[in-house]
């Protein structure tokens, strides 16, 4: 087998902004396996948040090379996710190009969906949230108006005027939202009287509503909550999710978190056994990463998966959205095709 990567900037249609920052583009590296005329693509999605960068990735996918290069069609998947897991403590995004990558070649040898070869049938179409991000007011009422195909929105929180937002935004329209506040909010009795103001606003969750640290806090919010509160800077690895239950209702799993599709599968698993919600996302990612994440929506009690919807520059062919819904395909591996078949060269 051989391993390939090629970094790339995937580019917003609009600014998109966050609690924390306003972004135009977030890097990503896309990598290919190539074994016998087959090719496995996957992708390191790399918002500056996860603390990971291009060149990090790079070197990380470079030391890997060797492992990826002396393989052959009998290798064990869970075997080589674990050789890659022990090269470093972090890298997850670049774990997780590498395993996607993995995953899309097993589905391309087999002839089969990925999907498939996990046992689940095809899920029939499933509807996504479409995030709106931080912005002004009359930015926010466009990108109102360019969701208008789907039927729940994403709403970026966490600053000093989330209730004028919500209510904003509550004038263009009643759709169910997801609010996400991406560490945002910080006193317990007010973040309590926000969820309960929320519930009153038809939104159906709350994602992250404090930092990190306030796990005691956060328990003690989501005890009194009438709405889910989803952890997801909480949670990224199957090892956190022992941690984040009681705290959260539910968690938000991400392939650049769990470092691919194998670590998103025990995480998945883990949820279940819990009776943890689950929520599948994705970062702001390609129709690659995105198609992958989607080869799980059987086993997801929410859908944020809209990433393609929100970049103009995507190198991919994959899910596809109508009516605001992810609609899989029936194509080998995770169902995903390069527009350029140059793209690497």
């Amino acid at each position: 087998m051989t391993l390939t990567f090629k970094p790339f900037l995937l580019e917003f249609k609009h600014p998109f902004g966050v609690s924390s920052n306003i972004r135009t583009h977030t890097p990503t590296v896309f990598t290919r396996i190539e074994h016998k005329g087959l090719f496995g693509y996957g992708e390191a999605c790399l918002p500056e948040y996860l603390g990971d960068t291009t060149q990090n990735t790079l070197q990380f996918l470079e030391q890997a090379k060797a492992i990826i290069d002396a393989l052959d069609s009998s290798f064990d998947p869970k075997e080589v996710f674990h050789q890659i897991d022990c090269l470093s403590e972090g890298n997850n995004p670049a774990k997780a190009a590498i395993d996607i990558a993995i995953s899309d070649l097993r589905g391309k040898i087999s002839d089969k969906p990925f999907y498939e070869l996990m046992g689940f049938g095809k899920s029939v179409p499933v509807a996504t949230s479409c995030t709106i991000g931080i912005d002004d007011i009359a930015m926010i009422e466009q990108k109102i108006e360019e969701a208008d195909e789907f039927s729940i929105l994403k709403i970026k929180a966490g600053t000093a005027d989330d209730k004028k937002l919500i209510e904003t935004i509550r004038k263009y329209t009643d759709k169910p939202l997801y609010v996400d506040v991406n560490q945002g909010w910080k006193d317990k009795k007010a973040v309590l009287h926000m969820l309960e103001w929320l519930y009153t606003k038809n939104v159906l969750l709350v994602e992250q509503p404090m930092p990190v640290e306030m796990a005691e806090e956060m328990q003690w919010v989501t005890a009194k909550s009438p709405i889910p509160t989803i952890a997801d800077e909480s949670v990224k690895r199957l090892k956190d999710m022992e941690k984040a239950k009681g705290i959260f209702t539910g968690v938000n799993i991400k392939l650049m978190k769990s470092a691919g599709l194998t670590g998103a599968r025990e995480m998945i698993t883990y949820a279940k056994q819990n009776d943890m919600e689950i929520m599948l996302g994705c970062m702001a990612e390609s129709s690659c990463a995105t198609s992958a994440m989607a080869q799980f929506m059987k086993s997801a009690d929410y859908i944020d998966l809209d990433a393609p919807n929100l970049i103009k520059n995507d190198p991919f062919t994959g899910v596809v959205y109508n009516d605001g819904k992810v609609i899989l395909n029936d194509l080998p591996g995770i169902g995903v095709e390069l527009k350029d078949s140059s793209f690497f060269d």
